[in-house]
């Protein structure tokens, strides 16, 4: 199971945008893992890694859904 910090990682990287040097540590976990490659200085989403945070969106649309659907009943 991925942290929540992994996930942004993940996220960001997917997104194309740069991160401080402090995670590159953190990003050598997720390469471990599978999640990312490195191509020279840039680095990709495995198809593990995209699924990981596709999953991780519907998951996280889920819940919204779930606490629209509490607060209307609440109503």
């Amino acid at each position: 199971m991925l942290r929540d910090e992994q996930l942004s990682i993940l996220r960001d990287i997917s997104q194309s945008i740069a991160f401080a040097d402090d995670r590159h540590g953190k990003i050598g976990e997720l390469i471990a893992d599978g999640y990312v490659t490195k191509d020279g200085d840039l680095f990709e989403l495995t198809a593990k890694g995209v699924t990981a945070v596709e999953e991780h969106a519907a998951l996280g649309a889920s819940d919204v859904e779930q606490a629209s659907v509490s607060s209307d009943r609440l109503i």
